[in-house]
């Protein structure tokens, strides 16, 4: 019988053989034939690169050409990073408009010089997709006032390139890299009005993302929060492309930015917080908030529930928690387990919060902040809601979770969100409940997790966790049924009277690829009963 192992190994080594031939491919004269037909059409719209602010990182400090070793810079040895930085010359876009133009373009000519024929490194899909953003953006020190033979030169490799993100954006597997391909397709054919083909495409494979990608609400797929960010602002820059070039800008475009952006003023702009669930961390949304505010764009959202999350607020708290089932296999590579989490802020400071998430998927932290263990949620027997997979350095779902009988309540003086989740059932025979309930007067939350257990074969042990924010002070009292929580000079009270409530170190990965130590409060338990409550209080003091 061929086990699972077995299998993965013949996928890897079916990969591996396909990726072979693609190589060949790719560095044979038939490929540098087909992606080199191009057309002699003249650079016609000329998009303003602050168009781009949104996702460009502006150095304070800006740089002139000749502060680089424009001979040697294409053939020093660099680290992966710094060699990506380099070849998708988004550092195009800090360098001082009063930067030779002439060195400017000799760094391209040097570039073409090394790379006209396709080289896997430096012709890799995002990187191609951001270079001929950059080079079509900076016109101003890549185009203007260049000799003809240059610009001859210029065009042709855009185009050449373009073909080459034609030819390889179905294969490429990350949904953001598709976008940024999608978006580079757009602007050649919009630069180069009189080559429709590119357009053409460009729309038709801007379609094809938002159907396979984003559902009928305006909610990723994948359920991530910074895929929904990303994808808005790249929607809304190919817009202003469209408006600025002064082109029909297609309906559809219209009304996916109207649905991002309400699901956006949901997960963001209504409580200026970042929760963080399913691969969210620390983001630099108000910077997005004020490029927003600068080319007229408003969004509004006024329900509580969206994209598999419920969040209810005042003007003091804000409860948010994760009730959406686990997304497919294919768009779940920065999935976190992290099903009826939850998070409480207080006077904007978070009084509970997951740990974040690690984005680096070449570290070891990536796949830990992937666990139940890593999010105020119940783990049993140390298993996980879910559990991951790992393909061509990733984690994937390979076994997910359904969401069932999930409610929410939003009333002046009663909240609740509740739900239940089947990640335990085959493996343990456990269905999970969770019902957490908020009383605004007495500022007090209730919280019920409910263990219903087919069957009593063995003892089962369970842990439920609250991570707290690094900046929290804990102590436990001399009854040991209560913990103190004390956030910004706030003072609030755990307790569980029927279990063993504790306090534990942890890692907190709230900001980008970075970690912290923290706390988190942890109830522990035996269980051989068929059903069981596990009740907890969190109170104002």
């Amino acid at each position: 019988m061929i086990n699972i192992k077995s299998l993965s190994i013949l996928g890897q080594f079916y990969y591996n053989i396909k990726e072979s031939f693609k190589s060949i491919y790719q560095n044979s004269n038939f490929y540098e034939k087909k992606i080199s037909k191009t057309f002699d059409n003249s650079f016609e719209y000329k998009p303003s690169p602050h168009l781009l602010s949104s996702i460009i990182k502006y150095q304070n400090k800006k740089y002139k050409i000749e502060d680089f070793a424009i001979e040697s810079i294409w053939k020093k040895k660099l680290s992966s990073k710094d060699y990506e930085k380099l070849n998708n010359f988004f550092w195009f876009f800090s360098l001082d408009l009063k930067s030779s133009k002439k060195t400017t373009q000799s760094v391209i000519k040097n570039w073409i010089s090394n790379n006209n024929k396709f080289k896997k490194k430096s012709w890799e899909f995002d990187l191609t997709a951001k270079r001929i953003i950059s080079w079509l953006s900076n016109h101003q020190l890549t185009y203007e006032d260049s000799e003809p033979e240059y610009r001859s030169t210029f065009n042709h490799m855009i185009q050449k390139q373009t073909n080459h993100l034609l030819n390889e954006i179905k294969n490429s597997k990350e949904f953001e890299n598709k976008m940024i391909g999608c978006a580079a397709i757009i602007l050649t054919g919009l630069a180069y009005k009189n080559e429709k083909q590119y357009l053409e495409i460009g729309l038709n494979l801007l379609k094809n993302i938002i159907r396979s990608s984003i559902d009928n609400q305006g909610f990723p797929k994948s359920r991530n929060i910074r895929q929904l960010i990303f994808y808005l602002k790249y929607f809304i820059i190919i817009r202003e492309w469209f408006k600025e070039s002064q082109s029909f800008i297609p309906e559809y475009i219209e009304e996916n930015i109207y649905y991002l952006g309400s699901s956006y003023a949901f997960v963001w702009q209504n409580i200026k917080q970042d929760i963080f669930f399913n691969g969210n961390f620390s983001s630099e949304n108000k910077e997005f908030d004020q490029y927003l505010k600068r080319f007229g764009y408003t969004f509004k959202n006024q329900i509580n529930e969206l994209g598999g999350y419920a969040i209810l607020k005042n003007k003091k708290i804000i409860l948010a928690s994760d009730i959406g089932s686990s997304p497919n296999k294919i768009f779940s590579n920065d999935y976190q387990a992290g099903a009826l989490s939850f998070e409480i802020f207080s006077n904007e400071k978070k009084l509970i919060t997951n740990a974040g998430y690690y984005s680096d998927k070449n570290n070891k932290f990536n796949k830990f902040s992937r666990s139940t263990a890593l999010h105020c949620a119940l783990t049993i027997n140390d298993y996980s809601s879910c559990n991951f997979k790992e393909y061509q350095n990733n984690l994937f779902i390979n076994k997910g979770l359904k969401v069932t009988k999930k409610s929410v309540v939003f009333e002046n003086n009663y909240w609740k969100i509740s739900g239940a989740h089947d990640g335990y059932l085959i493996n343990l025979g456990i269905n999970y409940e969770r019902e957490i309930e908020f009383y605004p007067e007495q500022m007090k939350f209730i919280g019920y997790d409910k263990l219903l257990r087919k069957n009593l074969n063995k003892e089962i042990k369970f842990d439920i966790r609250f991570h707290l924010d690094p900046n929290s002070k804990v102590m436990k009292t001399q009854d040991n049924k209560s913990i103190l929580i004390e956030i910004d000079e706030e003072g609030w009270k755990f307790s569980c009277d029927n279990f063993d409530i504790n306090i534990d170190n942890g890692l907190y990965f709230g900001n980008k690829n970075s970690y912290k130590e923290n706390q988190n409060i942890f109830i522990s338990g035996m269980n051989n009963e068929k059903e069981q409550i596990i009740k907890w209080e969190i109170i104002k003091l």
